[in-house]
């Protein structure tokens, strides 16, 4: 195993170790919402919107609320192996499909949470080791991606990020990546870090930026 894969197992099995919210974020069943908001939870988190998405969508719904909101925990198993990102990818595309069927108006904002991230990574096109087993959003739908969130994103480990690896995304999006947090940053050194998104004021600047990209 790699230093950095064992960094990455390390930081999980934490995440693992730490949650202890329960489960949470079941889709809303509002017909057709302004804005729908989809999130992937880190690896080991039970499903629903998890220890760093559920303080992002609350912030965001505050931050639209003279707008509906409905919000969708991405469907997958989140294990370990970090495989599972790919059919991940396809859950959450499958969802943004079925919206943008259904509802012609709705925008979306995707955002995803360390192994989530890579969810959402996938999504958006950009290659990662799950890619193979996942989906990419269709470019008839892309101009309805409002905005583009992630914490501990694995491709900070490559030196890379969703606003310069994506053409299409990178202009609509933002990553967050702790200090330190050995899942994102090369030579990442304190496992901690990658816990702390929800708490430490990033959700909410994701929450905000998120907010604005909308309204823009």
């Amino acid at each position: 195993m790699n230093k950095r894969l064992a960094s990455y197992s390390v930081a999980a099995l934490a995440v693992s170790a730490f949650f202890v919210a329960l489960p949470s974020g079941v889709a809303n069943a509002a017909p057709c919402s302004d804005v729908d908001v989809s999130f992937a939870r880190g690896t080991g988190e039970f499903p629903g919107l998890g220890i760093t998405g559920t303080p992002f969508v609350d912030r965001l719904k505050s931050e639209l609320s003279d707008r509906s909101v409905s919000t969708y925990a991405v469907n997958y198993a989140a294990d370990f192996t970090q495989a599972s990102a790919g059919p991940g990818s396809r859950d959450l595309v499958g969802h943004l499909n079925s919206v943008a069927a259904s509802c012609p108006s709705t925008k979306f904002v995707i955002a995803g949470y360390s192994q989530g991230a890579t969810v959402v990574t996938n999504a958006v096109g950009v290659r990662t080791p799950s890619s193979i087993t996942g989906a990419v959003i269709p470019a008839a739908i892309a101009d309805r991606v409002e905005a583009v969130v992630v914490f501990g994103n694995p491709i900070g480990l490559r030196g890379s990020k969703i606003e310069t690896a994506s053409a299409t995304y990178g202009p609509r999006a933002r990553s967050f990546c702790n200090f330190g947090d050995p899942v994102c940053q090369i030579g990442g050194f304190n496992t901690f870090a990658h816990l702390q998104y929800g708490t430490n004021g990033s959700t909410t600047q994701g929450a905000q930026f998120a907010a604005s990209q909308v309204r823009s």
